[in-house]
């Protein structure tokens, strides 16, 4: 068999089974503010990795807080490198909330449980199952792959991947594309499609806090200044308001494929045209609806210390996120909606990303996907949220989403993200396993 089509072995498809239940089982929970440790997690990639003849470089901006970087040399040194990356942290579980411990990376009738299964310990675990396959067969990817495993991801990513590109951006040197997670997974529309969305965008980050001022006093006199009503009557101008369509080259491309795949005839420059697409699409309308505007949804409210005091001040906080090109008109329309009344900041801010979907690196990962699941769809989607494409693209390097998942019907994959009973069945692993190594050797 030549060496381009040469399958991972059968010990990578056991591996990626075992390295993400015990990852799972190394608990990272990252509670925001500082308070987390990925440097157990980091030591086990660590391990593994210069198992497989690498280099791993361990890194901290915090002590506990653990990046690992490594780089295999591809065969081709005009090319370009890429990097593969996932984040070592998770968002905390409850475990009485649970069938399983969120950390017992339990293996059960085909399918590992626990906190990181799908978000996202089971990318990282394809990473380590992948490179240890090339070393004992002694394959090379044609690229450079740089492979990162960043701390700090589900919270602000200065520990982590902003750390990286502030203070270790030699180690990325010649990357110019990366992937990560939430994409390649299977969708299944509920009418027998199986649709496979890659990521090839991020809207923006904008988490802002808001502050309403007004005059402290006796909560049984009459106050004009009431730093609460002033603030909940601009939370819910936030909440109420319909922002205008806008149409990315992202987005624009996911819809235009989505009506093709559906025989919809439609034009997304008519009045109407998209929203009238997006009540056709059914389920996969899921797949783009929340990217064709801007968004801001309160999410943290805080004022006053007794029922009977009106506080001088009121605060609220909202998750914002805009569209590449966005961030002026959500400015603008967040200034209008605060009023005079409630100053606004922004918590936390990244940028919006967008990456092309006619470029060689795509086309490989649409034939990864349907080398390997030939029923599939591959179509491009902007992801609603961010990941740590945003801090890596300091460094010019352009962004997707390609976690290969093939999942069986009724397995809500959106759901794990963050939920209760987060799990990944071992069937998609190994299949994402198969996908990736195609993918990352022939790039």
């Amino acid at each position: 068999m030549a060496e381009q089509h040469r399958a991972a072995d059968g010990q990578a498809l056991d591996e990626v089974v075992r390295f993400t239940s015990e990852l799972i089982r190394i608990d990272t929970t990252n509670r925001g503010g500082g308070d987390c440790r990925e440097r157990p997690a980091a030591e086990y990639t660590a391990e593994r990795l210069a198992g497989a003849g690498l280099e791993p470089a361990l890194l901290e901006r915090t002590p506990g807080r653990t990046n690992v970087v490594a780089r295999v040399a591809g065969t081709d040194p005009s090319a370009t490198a890429l990097l593969v990356h996932g984040h070592l942290d998770v968002v905390p579980a409850q475990a009485g909330e649970w069938s399983v411990h969120p950390f017992s990376g339990e293996i059960r009738d085909g399918v590992v449980w626990g906190r990181g299964a799908v978000d996202m310990k089971n990318m990282d675990a394809m990473i380590l199952a992948v490179v240890r396959s090339w070393a004992r067969q002694g394959l090379r990817p044609r690229r450079d792959v740089v492979i990162a495993f960043t701390a700090d991801e589900e919270d602000s990513a200065e520990d982590g991947s902003g750390y990286l590109a502030d203070r270790h951006a030699h180690l990325f040197e010649g990357c110019t594309e990366g992937v990560s997670e939430s994409g390649a997974y299977t969708f299944h529309d509920g009418a027998g499609r199986q649709i496979y969305p890659i990521a090839a965008g991020e809207r923006g980050t904008g988490w802002l806090k808001l502050t309403a001022h007004g005059r402290a006093g006796h909560g049984s006199k009459v106050n004009r200044e009431n730093a609460v009503s002033r603030l909940a009557a601009a939370v819910t101008r936030i909440a109420d308001h319909e922002w205008p369509l806008r149409l990315t080259p992202t987005v624009r491309a996911a819809l235009t494929e989505l009506a093709a795949l559906y025989g919809i005839d439609t034009n997304l420059d008519a009045p109407g045209g998209v929203d009238g697409l997006l009540t056709k699409l059914g389920p996969a309308a899921g797949l783009v609806e929340a990217t064709v505007r801007n968004s801001a949804n309160p999410t943290m409210l805080g004022a006053g210390y007794k029922v009977n005091v009106i506080p001088a001040q009121a605060v609220a906080f909202v998750d914002g996120r805009y569209l590449p090109d966005g961030e002026d008109e959500f400015r603008a329309t967040l200034d209008r909606l605060t009023g005079p009344d409630v100053d606004w900041e922004f918590h936390h801010r990244e940028v919006a990303l967008q990456a092309p979907v006619d470029s060689p690196t795509f086309a490989g990962m649409r034939a990864a996907i349907e080398e390997f699941a030939p029923e599939g769809h591959v179509v491009p989607f902007c992801m609603s949220g961010g990941t740590d494409a945003k801090q890596f693209s300091r460094l010019g390097i352009t962004g997707y989403g390609f976690t290969p998942l093939k999942l069986p019907e009724g397995y809500d994959y959106a759901a794990m993200f963050h939920g209760v009973d987060e799990r990944v069945p071992v069937e998609a692993l190994h299949f994402g396993v198969r996908v990736l190594d195609r993918f990352l050797r022939t790039a």
